[in-house]
């Protein structure tokens, strides 16, 4: 089953995406990084696509992605790749109860949604003399379902977790409606943006990223400024 997929050939295809959207938007051909989602993916396929030049990988369960982390580097080892290049994204809600496992083992926290996980971070990374990457995330579609900050009060959190020690804040991150048309879309990226530059108003930080946009909807994220997007099922297929 897995072998008739091409992840090499479907991940070449989604860079090149990429880059044209970068073209289309007027922006430089690497403003742009991929996060290729791996959660539920068979590791042979991930393999395929790390052998390929993709290090950049992004799971959604603490759990699950602490043991994969592990296999897929006794895998690398094997074929001689190294695996210190691989930079594992934690891209789903992270509840406060696993804050604590979760703290020091990802490159970069992309669902950050409260100013109470924020805070228990920057204990855990205090305590440990170190610094954790973090993105916000805010509802940016303000869907019910989903979490996020409200967009209306997000700036005013997102400066009080600037003032946390232990923790470098760097952006933010939404998703969008699922099957919204292109206007909606444009407009939740829109909204994100907005709120980041304005978030970065009022800390003085930087606030570089923008992690925005999913399989059906990256191209419409890099018109607004996604700097991350979040690609699974166009690589790897249907999930299992």
């Amino acid at each position: 089953m897995t072998s008739a997929i091409d992840v090499p050939g479907r991940l070449a295809q989604v860079q090149d995406r990429i880059l044209a959207a970068c073209r289309q938007a007027g922006r430089p051909e690497n403003d742009v990084r991929l996060v290729a989602v791996t959660k539920r993916v068979d590791l042979d396929l991930v393999l395929q696509a790390c052998a390929a030049g993709q290090w950049d990988l992004g799971e959604n369960r603490v759990g699950d992605a602490l043991d994969r982390q592990e296999e897929l580097a006794a895998m690398l080892k094997v074929e001689n790749i190294p695996a210190e290049r691989l930079r594992w994204h934690f891209i789903g809600h992270l509840q406060s109860r696993k804050a604590v496992a979760a703290s020091g083992s990802f490159s970069l926290l992309h669902g950050i949604d409260s100013l109470k996980l924020a805070r228990k971070l920057s204990v855990q990374a205090c305590a440990e003399n170190r610094r954790e990457p973090i993105l916000v995330e805010v509802n940016a579609g303000r869907e019910p379902q989903k979490n996020g900050l409200d967009p209306d009060h997000a700036v005013d959190i997102i400066s009080e977790m600037a003032n946390l020690k232990g923790l470098d804040l760097l952006g933010t991150m939404t998703m969008a409606a699922q099957g919204a048309d292109e206007s909606s879309l444009r407009k939740t990226f829109a909204l994100l943006r907005i709120l980041n530059e304005d978030a970065r108003r009022q800390t003085g930080l930087p606030l570089p990223e923008l992690s925005m946009g999913m399989s059906g909807d990256f191209e419409q994220a890099i018109a607004e400024g996604a700097t991350l997007v979040r690609v699974g099922s166009a690589i790897f297929g249907p999930r299992s």
